[in-house]
């Protein structure tokens, strides 16, 4: 599973894979920056294979997940080896998406349980209010910062509020 979450607005995103490769992380992080409204311009991950390989070495060939970064004008910066509270945020995210899934239900498919995450993920986003944002959602403070200084932002995030789902029955 690739979990991603925005240590100013808490927006989190995760997806499961059946494996944690480099191309499977450089999509996922393609996903991500199609969905923020706004540039990204630093991002932490762990020290995995699937993020990097041994960069230092003169020989060493570009990383595929470095590529999507230097794309987008993104930093890459890696947690100290042996120190996960440095990524602090996402280590706590994983916590709280398996206590509201795997840890309270079980699953006939792991279709079932890429459903029930990305529910949750919605439900975290767009309703959860947390005390680090002043009560605000996720969602709520994106787009608090949009109306305060859109010119931080790549488009106009209320395209992203969610909607009641209207239903209409025709009787004869």
């Amino acid at each position: 599973m690739f979990v991603a979450i925005d240590r100013t607005s808490k927006v989190a995103f995760a997806e499961l894979q059946p494996q944690a490769t480099k191309l499977a992380a450089a999509e996922f992080l393609r996903r991500v920056l199609a969905k923020l409204p706004y540039r990204v311009h630093t991002v932490l991950t762990d020290n995995g294979i699937q993020f990097g390989n041994m960069r230092h070495q003169p020989w060493a060939l570009p990383h595929l997940f470095d590529r999507v970064c230097t794309e987008h004008g993104i930093e890459h910066r890696f947690t100290k080896p042996g120190h996960p509270w440095t990524n602090g945020q996402v280590e706590r995210m994983n916590r709280t998406i398996k206590e509201a899934t795997v840890q309270r239900y079980h699953y006939q498919t792991t279709h079932e349980l890429n459903e029930h995450l990305q529910t949750f993920l919605l439900a975290y986003n767009h309703a959860k209010r947390l005390k680090t944002l002043r009560g605000l959602t996720p969602h709520e403070f994106v787009c608090a910062q949009w109306q305060k200084n859109p010119v931080n932002f790549n488009q106009d995030p209320t395209h992203l509020t969610l909607a009641l789902y209207t239903y209409s029955e025709t009787r004869s």
